[in-house]
Formats: C-alpha cells, structure tokens, sequence
C-alpha cells in the first residue's frame, strides 16, 4: 500500500512561494497500474518524485509499504530507492556504449552478486521484455520501443516492488507506445508490481487500474478504469530476487 496524508511541496524562487502540491491524501493499493494525469504543471512529476523517494514533501506524510519516507535521510532514501524503486524514463537513459546486455545490469552493480550471476539477471529481464536475442546490440542499433523495453529491463532486473515510469510513451510513435504499456500492463499482472506513471497518453487509460487527475498541484479527480485487457499476457516467465 502507498498513502499519502496532507502532503504539500513548496519551492521558494526568491520572495516568491511556488505550491507545487497542496494536500494532496490518496492510498493506491499494492499491485495496481495508475496514471497520474493533468495540464503540463500541475505537479504530477513532484508527486511521482515524492513516492519514489527522489524529493521530500514540505509538510505532510508519505508511506510506500512498511516504510515511512517522511523525514528520512539523502542516504536513507538512496539505499530504499536502490531496493525497492524501478525507474523508467521518457528518453531510456542508457549508455550508449554498452549493450543492452550491460545496460540492464547496471543497477546489479551495487549488488553482491557475482558477474555470472549478474548476467542471468539481466538475460532474465530482457527475456520478460521480449528482447534476448538483442542482448548484444547497442542502444544505436535498437528502435526507439526496443530502447524503452531494455530501460524496462533495467528497471525491473532488481524486482523492485514499485516501478514508477515519467512519460515512457512520450516519444514513441503509436504502436510503439500501446506495445510499453501492454508490457508495464503484463509486469503488473504476473509479476504483481505496483506501477505509477506520469502521462498525457489518452491511450493509457486502456490499461490502468486507476487515473489520478492533478490541476494546479491539487488532486482534483480519482477515476477507476475499467481498462487493462489489451495488456494482458499468458507469459509465465518467472522473476527471481537478486
């Protein structure tokens, strides 16, 4: 479960007081896709950085799971992200000289885990995603959607509970776009993730369980989907924790 209670994020910009939040209280339930939604501005991306534990709110109260992210350290914050958060961006952040292969197993780095072991990992995510057989390409040689699909992969490589995606359709053409988010749609469903995303995509209420609707950094709408059907997958690719 991830709630928030009364949670406000203030920026100053000199004399000025900018609210980027302002009491926004909501509860998403484990294992369920939601769209955070609304005009360019209305904070969606603060109240995604807020539950990935990326940013801190000014007042108010923040709970992902067992843990309280209110009031931890830059470090505290750092070691749950790295345990329990997958990050996926709008431009795939990959390294451009490393394969997909290496790319995916990043993360692991941090890890204890022997390279053997770290290479399993990866070719095991990238096998969810529909890409072993590219594991050696490198990001030029991939299409925009396999590039999405590999920073998925490397999202995912550590099992995280929450993945958390900032416009990962945004610069996909439309086929493109609907493939990443029946893929997110079939990582909540088997692999019963928790998945929280920032989009303008109409098409993505297809696929979540619920949207969340921001305006001028208030939560003015929760709307249940009765979407997700076209994402749906008969895949029984297993995950295994690092």
């Amino acid at each position: 479960m991830i709630e928030l209670h009364q949670v406000s994020r203030l920026y100053r910009r000199g004399a000025d007081e900018v609210h980027a939040l302002e009491n926004v209280s909501l509860r998403i339930a484990d294992g369920t896709f939601v769209a955070l939604m609304g005009p360019s501005g209305s904070g969606k991306s603060t109240l995604l950085n807020l539950i990935a534990g990326l940013d801190q709110p000014s007042t108010g109260a923040i709970q992902v799971g067992e843990q309280v992210l209110s009031g931890l350290s830059e470090d505290q914050l750092a070691a749950w992200r790295a345990a329990h958060v997958g990050f996926v961006f709008q431009f795939y952040n990959l390294i451009p000289v490393l394969s997909a292969m290496e790319n995916v197993e990043v993360p692991l780095l941090l890890t204890r885990l022997a390279k053997a072991e770290r290479r399993r990992h990866a070719e095991l995510a990238l096998s969810i995603v529909g890409l072993a057989e590219r594991k050696n390409h490198l990001p030029n040689q991939l299409s925009g959607g396999e590039q999405q699909r590999v920073a998925i992969a490397r999202a995912i490589v550590v099992d995280p509970a929450l993945i958390v995606a900032d416009e990962p359709t945004g610069d996909l053409d439309a086929k493109n776009a609907d493939d990443i988010l029946a893929l997110l749609r079939q990582l909540k469903n088997e692999f019963h993730k928790t998945i929280i995303m920032v989009t303008h995509d109409p098409r993505a209420e297809r696929y979540v369980d619920q949207i969340f609707h921001l305006d001028k950094g208030v939560l003015v709408e929760s709307v249940s989907s009765a979407g997700g059907t076209d994402g749906d997958s008969k895949s029984s690719t297993a995950m295994s924790r690092p």
